[in-house]
């Protein structure tokens, strides 16, 4: 097998270590500390973070463009959409400008 092949299967299986291991550890409590909730729901902003920081700081041309379309699609659409329209706008503008 190739490397990659061997760092995607390692990242799948983490990744179900982590959840699963999540998952039993919470639910052997009745309740969860309003902390830890408040914790648990800021995750998934904080990963967003860690993915769009970089291309807003060090990218070029074509990924501040998908930035903001994605950013101005996200005010009227949902997730998909807003998806679907920062990856058109990066893909074709790393073909024209790229």
């Amino acid at each position: 097998m190739t490397v990659n092949l061997w760092i995607i299967l390692g990242g799948a299986l983490m990744t179900y270590v982590a959840r699963a291991g999540g998952h039993l550890v919470l639910s052997r409590f009745k309740t969860i500390h309003p902390r830890v909730q408040a914790g648990l729901d800021a995750v998934p902003a904080a990963v967003l973070t860690t993915l769009v920081a970089p291309a807003a700081f060090n990218g070029g041309l074509p990924e501040l463009a998908a930035l903001l379309v994605a950013g101005l699609v996200a005010l009227r659409a949902g997730m998909i959409p807003l998806f679907l329209a920062g990856a058109v706008v990066l893909i074709l503008l790393r073909q024209l400008v790229g």
